[in-house]
């Protein structure tokens, strides 16, 4: 074990976008646990968009930060000493690190991890909250019967996956909205999906009209934005809209001005706000549940991983403009050493 961890620190809150130059590095003396703790190396890093609020110093979010403090995260990682009395040298939890490559714990909100369940990697994507954000959010909000028209967007990330193939397992007819033909194409052809509607080519509200004729009944929305005004356009008798993200305004300084809500009052539309924090109890059912059907086969998940601590600056950039496709990750030291 090295003796010296690298991090990767916060220096300012980025002005729209973030760039490198939001970011900072140094280099300090690797953590000793103390009584009622463990140190652990850090194997993933979760790379997601809501580090973007948090950097903005958010209201919603708990975590805060400072120039100079090491940028949040949860990570996957192995126990390497411990002095905590649940918790023993190697093995493998999903764990509050930050972008570092080792930290100390108490053990608060600590996840241990099956290897022979899944992959580690999964416990911060599909297996761990945006897995469970997908699935408590489709199965307790979305409510989707036998036969309903369900619409995704960022329909082939973590979040939006799980929402998905949940759904389609649950019976019903599901409609992806992706930014290119490539996640296009895999979303129809790996995750199951009905159809998958391109918003970067024509009209996105006439595309999908064409790709929901009978109108959409249960819409999950990652992005919010002009995708959520074409969506609007298109509800169905009694639609349920779910909540979950605004990626669009997350690097917005002011908020965006909202679409115009008529067309949800003529539907009688039902619009519910997704917190995954309201919903932890069900992260052992999620993970029973989806980690069965990755077993089966039924369920299919995509990993963008970037290696090295040193590339998650330029991997959250590139995840906060869309050129990620799957679960972003950056791996930051081997599984097994």
């Amino acid at each position: 074990m090295s003796s010296k961890n690298q991090r990767i620190t916060f220096a300012r809150s980025p002005q729209g976008l973030p760039t490198l130059e939001d970011f900072g590095a140094d280099e300090v003396a690797v953590p000793k646990p103390a009584d009622g703790q463990f140190l652990s190396r850090s194997i993933y890093l979760s790379l997601d968009p809501y580090y973007r609020n948090v950097m903005k110093n958010s209201q919603i979010y708990q975590d805060r930060l400072a120039p100079g403090d090491v940028m949040v995260g949860e990570t996957v990682a192995q126990i390497v000493e411990s002095r905590h009395p649940e918790y023993q040298a190697g093995e493998y939890v999903a764990v509050r690190n930050g972008w570092q490559q080792y930290a100390v714990s108490k053990g608060d909100g600590v996840r241990r991890i099956d290897p022979a369940v899944a992959p580690i990697s999964t416990a911060l994507g599909v297996l761990g909250m945006p897995g469970l954000t997908g699935f408590a959010g489709t199965v307790s909000l979305g409510e989707p019967k036998p036969g309903d028209t369900f619409v995704v967007s960022a329909a082939t990330g973590p979040v939006g996956s799980t929402a998905g193939q949940t759904a389609r397992l649950m019976g019903a007819r599901v409609v992806g909205i992706a930014g290119s033909k490539e996640k296009c194409d895999y979303a129809v052809r790996e995750l199951g999906y009905a159809a998958c509607v391109n918003y970067k080519e024509g009209d996105l509200a006439t595309n999908l009209k064409a790709a929901c004729p009978s109108g959409i009944d249960v819409y999950f929305d990652n992005v919010g934005g002009d995708t959520l005004v074409a969506v609007i356009k298109n509800l169905a008798l009694g639609a349920r809209i779910v909540l979950c993200g605004m990626i669009e305004a997350y690097s917005m300084d002011k908020p965006p001005a909202g679409p115009w809500l008529g067309p949800v009052v003529g539907a009688r539309a039902i619009m519910k706000g997704l917190v995954v924090y309201d919903h932890l109890a069900m992260q052992p059912r999620m993970q029973r549940t989806v980690g069965g059907w990755i077993q089966s086969g039924q369920f299919k998940y995509r990993e963008d991983i970037s290696d090295g601590l040193a590339k998650a600056p330029q991997a959250f950039c590139d995840l906060m403009r869309g050129k990620n496709f799957g679960k972003a990750l950056v791996r930051i030291g081997p599984e097994k050493v």
